[in-house]
């Protein structure tokens, strides 16, 4: 097995998603569950 050095190790992508992909896919579906919410559960504005 070759030990690599850091900038080697810096430099690997292992397939992972970034911050802001999980933001986006957190964001999107809160958002898919309100629509949900608003149409199935609707409330009068006070």
């Amino acid at each position: 097995m070759k030990e690599l050095s850091i900038n080697q190790a810096k430099s690997l992508y292992a397939g992972g998603l970034s911050a802001a992909a999980w933001a986006a896919i957190v964001g999107g579906i809160s958002f898919v569950i309100g629509i949900f919410d608003g149409i199935t559960r609707t409330l009068r504005c006070n």
